[in-house]
């Protein structure tokens, strides 16, 4: 039978009871001091790498919102360029200018009567394109808005012209309290 290297060491004389029993105490609470840190040391790894996973889940689910919405975008811009060249008004190039706004400053066309005509009434808008402008019919033109808001409608008509209501009296109005003569020549 083998007997521990301590044990030995007792029956020879070389060592007491009370050193083998302090030696013992050590080396119990080496062994404890080695296990808790151990186990902290797992936690961290544990938790370090959870965190990893994490960060990672975040960074990825940014990132497929990033490419949805790219490509969300290239959708739109290829629904517009389509709406634009499917719904083109043809042949509006004219001798008659057409002044409109561009954000702040003042643009002209040269259009057609017809076209001239369109657009002041509203049927028409003018659309900003990359190599210069376009007449699209005012329908295409609110579809486009719709699809994006960032102003490629250039000129857009009030409808006023075709909904002309006969004007009422107001409270406001401070004429109202006038009569006017029925002989008055104008």
């Amino acid at each position: 039978m083998a007997s521990s290297l301590q044990d030995q060491l007792l029956k020879t004389g070389l060592a007491d009871k009370k050193q083998a029993k302090k030696i013992k105490q050590n080396k119990r609470k080496q062994e404890k001091i080695a296990r808790t840190q151990k186990k902290v040391i797992e936690n961290t790894t544990k938790t370090t790498v959870a965190n990893q996973l994490e960060q990672k889940k975040l960074r990825d689910l940014a990132l497929n919102q990033e490419q949805k919405l790219n490509a969300d975008k290239k959708a739109i811009a290829h629904q517009i360029k389509q709406l634009i060249t499917m719904n083109l008004v043809e042949n509006w190039q004219g001798e008659l200018a057409f002044n409109f706004t561009d954000g702040k400053k003042i643009k002209r066309l040269l259009v057609t009567p017809l076209v001239q005509q369109h657009l002041q009434r509203g049927h028409c808008a003018i659309i900003r394109l990359e190599d210069g402008y376009a007449i699209v019919p005012m329908g295409v033109a609110l579809k486009i808005l719709e699809r994006d808001e960032s102003g490629i409608v250039v000129y857009q008509a009030n409808d006023n012209d075709n909904n002309q209501t006969p004007a009422t009296p107001d409270d406001d109005d401070w004429y109202g309290d006038f009569e006017v003569p029925d002989d008055l020549m104008w």
